[in-house]
């Protein structure tokens, strides 16, 4: 069996790490392989737990206080969750009775992975459909585009005149491709007939 490395964390210094490394020490966990935090979950650098994950091995269990100690949201947890499964570490929650060396903390875990996918998938969704609500409200998504109408019009004047779409794309300080897709992108205006 491997070692019980422990990992608690509190989002303010005003909050107490006490219960949490308590709690961590009767499970098992040694002073040696107590890692902790006083950051946000939310915030993605957590110098406790990325050298919790260095210091992991295989056959090693992460005992932790609350599952939410760990990720930052669901998607975060199933991730980190997946990623110590495939380097042969699990995970124990003491408050949430979940340990991944279980079948019924696999099932758990499983859940949880389920959760996570769909929470991804609903994300790519929402993003989806207001990219496309702001492209039918003529709001443009994506990359900035490179040249604006007055550059593309100014573009025309010096083809018109003779210059080369080389020298005109080096003067605009574009390729020639980005030159010719904005000149795609904004149709030359069609004369008007003289009135009569």
């Amino acid at each position: 069996m491997g070692r019980l490395p422990g990992y608690g964390r509190v989002s303010t210094g005003d909050q107490d790490l006490a219960l949490q490394v308590d709690a961590l020490r009767a499970a098992g966990v040694t002073e040696e392989n107590l890692f902790t935090d006083v950051v946000s979950g939310a915030r993605a650098d957590r110098p406790g737990l990325s050298a919790l994950l260095a210091a992991a091995s295989p056959g090693d269990t992460i005992v932790t206080w609350r599952l939410d100690r760990l990720g930052r949201s669901v998607l975060n947890l199933a991730d980190l969750a997946e990623q110590l499964r495939a380097r042969g570490i699990g995970i124990r929650s003491l408050s949430d009775g979940v340990d991944t060396s279980t079948v019924g903390g696999r099932l758990l875990y499983g859940l949880l992975s389920v959760l996570a996918e769909f929470e991804r998938e609903t994300i790519k969704d929402r993003v989806r459909a207001g990219m496309a609500a702001a492209r039918r409200s003529g709001v443009h998504c994506g990359r900035r585009p490179t040249l604006k109408a007055e550059h593309v019009a100014d573009a025309r004047v010096r083809l018109a005149a003779g210059q080369t779409a080389r020298s005109v794309a080096r003067f605009l300080r574009v390729s020639e491709a980005t030159l010719y897709r904005a000149l795609a992108r904004h149709p030359a205006p069609v004369a008007s007939p003289p009135a009569a």
